[in-house]
């Protein structure tokens, strides 16, 4: 039904823009202008029946986008045509045929236009690199077309992944499946920060709190030793267990996150806080991407680097961040010795998640370059950590995604808001978070 309603919005934008260009001289035909400048009018305001089983405006207005730019490739295909038919029987009318080019390319303009602005308002999953694929493709022929059809098919498999998810959600609220007995405590990994401008976990606190998750973010500082930090997330964790009344906390802790919360468990105390602990692609290991950099790069440049980072996330709020100490601490030599040093608490369920990204070029900077490090030193990988650094506890999860993109290290928290085929993250968080809840935790 959507696409005969493209197929009948592009009839009438190419009819406007013929009739009244003039390049279709077929009187009967002529007494319709008014009316089909009307319908023209109505298509670019509504370009078709509204969906109204699309529960977000967002959604519409980007669905809406959509369904502007197919109507518009149809009609383009049309207006050429006959334009192109009508060039050979042009000698005695160019000036004519020239003005029927000029409206024919101020109407489907506006077309092209009003869907284009809807959808790169409106859609998340088109991101910057579409955006600046669309930008620079937009003079070169053919390239042009490409890119319009694949920002067209990002924008519409969004529309229906979404919706989904809102319906879904909508149909499970009152079970509440992410309700557990102690809330969820979010930690971050290394080189990152809780900000209220810029969640690190991406859209998956929202998604557990619609399924009645309570969420807690560690609000530690981005780079510390593992003592360090876990100090900090310590103090954390006794205020959210105290203060709050809710006497533990499950925690969820992602990367290096996962080392600061086993040295507060086990040398700190945190255990009587604690009920659970997922680690998350964390180094348990070691990360060889860290060894690399220590034994790679100069010292004198290490301190350069490392100094560059502490005075910048002073600015951003961080107290006294060590740079060379994180990195330090996620060595093999570092991680064993910590292995070595750190028992498991009997009181805390330990478990663990790890994930594989299939090929460089699907990581974001730096993952795409660190993936051939961590590949050429310890194999499949996440782009930083490899596969045989996550496991640690009672039980462990493996990640793939079939295809060519598997799951990366940011992936895990959302890091780029990005929709992965073959793995929705928002709903593992959801139903991670739901087995906890079945234990009893």
């Amino acid at each position: 039904m959507k696409t005969l309603f493209r197929i009948i919005d592009g009839l009438i934008i190419a009819a406007t823009a013929c009739l009244c260009g003039g390049i279709i001289l077929f009187p009967p035909l002529l007494f319709y202008i008014p009316l089909f400048i009307i319908l023209f009018l109505l298509i670019n305001i509504v370009p078709s029946p509204p969906d109204f089983s699309l529960k977000r405006a967002r959604l519409r207005v980007c669905a809406e986008g959509a369904d502007l730019l197919c109507s518009f490739l149809f009609a383009s295909a049309i207006v050429l045509g006959l334009h192109i038919t009508s060039a050979f029987y042009v000698k005695d009318y160019l000036p004519h045929f020239v003005i029927s080019c000029v409206v024919a390319f101020l109407v489907l303009s506006a077309v092209f236009w009003n869907g284009i602005l809807r959808v790169y308002f409106t859609s998340v999953q088109l991101g910057l690199k579409y955006r600046i694929i669309g930008i620079l493709c937009g003079l070169i022929p053919i390239a042009n077309i490409i890119a319009l059809i694949k920002i067209i098919t990002v924008c519409l498999c969004e529309v229906e992944f979404e919706n989904r998810k809102i319906l879904l959600n909508q149909s499970r609220k009152n079970d509440r499946i992410c309700k557990t007995k102690y809330p969820i405590l979010l930690v971050h990994g290394v080189f990152f920060r809780d900000s209220r401008f810029l969640n690190y976990w991406g859209r998956i606190p929202k998604e557990l709190i619609t399924n009645g998750a309570s969420v807690y973010y560690g609000d530690h500082q981005s780079a510390l030793s593992v003592a360090d930090s876990a100090q900090e997330l310590y103090k954390r964790i006794k205020y959210i267990a105290e203060d709050t009344g809710c006497e533990k906390v499950n925690i969820i802790a992602h990367s290096k996150g996962g080392l600061d919360c086993r040295y507060a468990i086990a040398h700190l105390g945190a255990d009587k806080y604690i009920a659970s602990l997922t680690t998350i692609n964390t180094p348990h290991k070691g990360c060889l991407f860290a060894d690399y950099l220590l034994k790679k790069v100069p010292e004198g440049a290490q301190n350069t680097i490392a100094n560059a980072y502490n005075s910048a996330l002073k600015n951003l709020g961080d107290d006294n961040p060590d740079f060379l100490s994180a990195v330090r601490d996620l060595t093999a030599e570092s991680c064993k010795h910590l292995n070595e040093t750190t028992p498991d608490s009997e009181a805390v369920f330990y478990q663990s998640v790890g994930s594989r990204l299939n090929r460089a070029s699907s990581g974001k900077f730096p993952l795409n370059f660190t993936y051939h490090i961590a590949k050429h030193f310890d194999g499949e990988n996440d782009g930083l950590v490899s596969e045989k650094s996550f496991p640690w506890g009672e039980k462990f999860t493996y990640l793939k995604a079939k295809g060519r993109r598997g799951i990366s290290h940011g992936d895990m928290v959302d890091l780029n808001r990005e929709n992965i085929k073959g793995f929705d993250v928002r709903e593992f968080y959801v139903q991670l978070v739901n087995e906890l809840r079945q234990k009893g935790f």
